[in-house]
């Protein structure tokens, strides 16, 4: 099956076209709140994340992400991708269903150094083959290569399995779980992190669930809404929110993000 989704995420009614901008320009985190500041604050950043997904959609459209035939194709992009641009993994995924190895039992029973082979493109490749096979090799032995079975389970207790297994962080994990089961688990990466660093929408902590919990804990829990706002940030931080030298001019962003206003400021080029 075709894991892109269709039509319009669920819950983007709550994403109006006209919006409070004024909330635009609230510090979300310039000291530690307590009580009803934390709530106004708390507000705030909820605001500001519908804020965004409204421009961004309004820029690029529809992603239908992720680009896999199958939900276990989606598991394997998942692995592949870890350090390594998308196009290289598709050169490996696609010579996988040249050598017809794109199964949990050929990549579980195929040489190590085969498989190596077959996914070089996708970078550190003896490293992701023993992951693959790690993943693998849990999934034939506990749930007989069944995804259903697998995914027959609430988030969190999927997301403990998943990092359970050898090779698999928590973007990893959250990735599968969103994109390959159809379940609401945000998704945090550098693209993320940058985009909400520059808008000014920081976390408590830097740590990967603080950043997952300000999605989490002021969005609806809809996995088609969590994909497409992924998808999102991630095409902006391809396409103009890049680390060196961001593409300021003409940004969906560029009027509510700090480095803009600083590369606008005179004395800047």
């Amino acid at each position: 099956m075709d894991t892109r989704p269709s039509g319009e995420p669920e819950g983007l009614a709550l994403f109006p076209s006209c919006y409070n901008r004024r909330a635009m320009s609230v510090q979300t985190t310039p000291h530690k709140p307590r009580g009803r500041t934390s709530a106004l604050r708390r507000d705030a950043a909820a605001r500001k994340l519908r804020e965004l997904f409204r421009r961004l959609r309004g820029a690029y459209g529809p992603q239908r992400w992720w680009p896999a035939e199958t939900p276990f194709e989606v598991i394997v992009g998942a692995i592949l991708t870890q350090a390594a641009a998308w196009t290289n993994v598709e050169r490996a995924i696609g010579r996988l269903k040249a050598e017809g190895m794109l199964s949990p039992r050929a990549i579980r029973e195929a040489p190590r150094d085969r498989l190596a082979s077959v996914i070089r493109s996708a970078g550190y490749f003896n490293a992701k083959a023993a992951k693959l096979q790690a993943v693998c090799r849990h999934l034939g032995e506990r749930y007989g290569d069944s995804l259903e079975r697998l995914f027959d389970q609430d988030v969190a207790a999927l997301r403990a399995e998943l990092l359970g297994l050898y090779g698999v962080g928590e973007e990893t994990a959250d990735s599968i779980i969103l994109y390959a089961a159809g379940k609401p688990s945000f998704v945090i990466d550098a693209y993320t992190r940058r985009i909400l660093a520059r808008v000014g929408v920081r976390p408590r902590e830097e740590s990967y669930a603080a950043h997952q919990a300000l999605f989490m804990e002021r969005l609806p829990p809809s996995a088609p809404l969590f994909n497409e706002y992924h998808a999102l940030l991630v095409r902006h931080g391809k396409d103009a929110c890049v680390k060196s030298r961001p593409r300021c001019a003409g940004c969906c962003l560029a009027d509510i993000c700090r480095h803009a206003r600083r590369a606008r400021s005179p004395g800047r080029t």
